[in-house]
């Protein structure tokens, strides 16, 4: 099995580094204004609804537990979601990586005859490239939630793991659904609810004409084989119940054990990620039901580098993630780059520590050093993911250039001396001559200063101000 994600198969790398593309995003006003309305409202939303449950903290540290305890025996409860899934009529494949999930569903689609899929809102689907691979076959994917649309249209990619067009405005959707949007009234407003509709129409007889969906799952249930999944819309349910065969990918961290445990994470999700009380529709299936719903049903257990995110001891704990993106909108660096400068489907702190892992830190060595650890991603995430811990964790793996590993090295054998060390303090003064803030600091030491405020050195030294009491 692959230790990590292989290279060139979906959306996990960037083309630069996240400096590079950070300094584009940055560049524009107005995707600084659409990001900085819509992460606003979110948190207005999810703070009120959270301060309403007097047990949130206690939720969260439940989910935590429930999260640990299935890392801790992932195999023991994938088999039971096997035996319990097939038992009702379902069938279960194994992948490896994105490029056998991708071959599988291909396949799958093929089988049946069709070349039209429908698809629900999936971040892994996302994460593997599947659309790429089944445009590839000659098979057309339909995404049916309103922003996957919106993106799809607009041939342009997902920057928000709830809401992936956040960086459009609605006079953008409009230009997009007047360009793209078969069979679009020329009369079209910008109204959210005249785009809404628009939408519907559009994909109203799509959704009674194709034979073959696929989705992902924000849950398995292992006790029962039971998929679940959660969204707004009302597109997902007529996914999950209309076509004759649906495909389900699944990340193989998505298991829960009972359908206890799956009562905690229906609590938590929706207030940290829409800031609603519930969701508006929670879809659950197992297997087969002869007579009502998809008769052929498929789930493809996606490992992708998880495996390799499992063996870090440290690093495991971002397979705890609910896709909330609670993380996303509380990070002033998100904020203010949105999710294309990280390169990857998954973006914001929870995908600055997920990236890097699934690639390897090589790959996505710049994403770690995407945050300042302001600590704001820890108290949001709602099953208390340590993401600076994760930061930093990662920053240590990630290779560094000889002169940076060379200072490093003078300044742990400078405070290792005493002597040296009270000498360093006392040059360490000469900064004031150096200009305000250490403005002045010559290459490469400028390079630090360029986006961060020098600390003043004090008068004296607390060694100093000791040894004259």
């Amino acid at each position: 099995m692959p230790v990590t994600a292989p290279p060139g198969v979906g959306h996990l790398r960037g083309a630069e580094p996240f400096p590079a593309a950070a300094r584009q995003a940055l560049a524009d006003p107005q995707l600084r204004r659409n990001l900085g309305h819509a992460t606003a409202t979110i948190r207005a939303k999810s703070g009120a609804v959270i301060a309403e449950m007097p047990d949130w903290e206690q939720l969260r540290a439940a989910g935590s537990a429930i999260k640990a305890d299935v890392l801790a025996r992932l195999p023991e409860l994938l088999e039971q979601v096997e035996s319990r899934v097939t038992a009702a009529g379902g069938v279960v494949h194994w992948a490896a990586d994105a490029t056998e999930a991708n071959r599988i569903v291909t396949e799958l689609v093929a089988a049946t005859g069709s070349d039209r899929v429908i698809k629900v809102k999936s971040m892994v689907t996302q994460e593997i490239g599947l659309n790429e691979a089944l445009e590839s076959a000659g098979i057309t994917p339909v995404e049916t939630d309103l922003a996957e649309l919106i993106v799809q249209l607009g041939e342009d990619r997902p920057s928000h793991i709830l809401v992936p067009a956040i960086h459009r405005n609605r006079a953008e959707v409009r230009e997009i659904f007047l360009r793209a949007m078969p069979g679009v009234d020329p009369a079209l407003t910008d109204e959210p609810a005249v785009l809404a509709a628009a939408a519907r129409r559009y994909l109203r007889q799509t959704f009674l004409t194709t034979p073959v969906a696929v989705s992902g799952a924000n849950f398995a249930v292992a006790e029962t084989g039971t998929l679940a999944v959660v969204e707004s819309e009302g597109n997902g349910r007529m996914c999950l119940t209309l076509p004759q065969t649906l495909i389900t990918v699944m990340g193989v961290e998505k298991v829960v054990p009972t359908w206890r445990d799956l009562e905690v994470f229906l609590q938590l999700l929706p207030r940290a990620s829409t800031g609603e009380r519930m969701n508006p529709y929670t879809s659950m299936w197992t297997g087969v039901t002869p007579g009502d719903g998809p008769q052929a049903f498929h789930l493809v257990l996606l490992d992708n580098g998880r495996s390799a995110v499992l063996a870090d001891e440290v690093g495991r704990q971002a397979l705890h993630c609910i896709r909330c993106s609670a993380c996303l909108n509380v990070c002033p660096v998100y904020e203010r780059t949105g999710g294309h400068a990280y390169g990857s489907v998954y973006p914001g702190p929870i995908g600055a520590v997920l990236s890097p892992q699934l690639t390897g830190i090589a790959d996505n060595a710049s994403l770690p050093y995407a945050s300042s650890l302001c600590g704001a991603c820890y108290d949001a995430c709602p099953v208390k993911i340590n993401i600076p811990e994760l930061l930093v964790h990662l920053r240590d793996q990630t290779p560094h250039p000889r002169a940076e590993a060379a200072a490093m090295a003078a300044a742990a054998y400078t405070m290792d001396h005493p002597a040296l060390y009270a000498t360093a303090q006392r040059a360490a003064r000469s900064s004031r001559l150096l200009g305000r803030r250490g403005r002045g600091l010559p290459p490469p030491l400028s390079g630090w200063t360029a986006s961060r405020d020098l600390p003043e050195p004090p008068a004296e030294t607390f060694r100093e101000w000791w040894s004259k009491r």
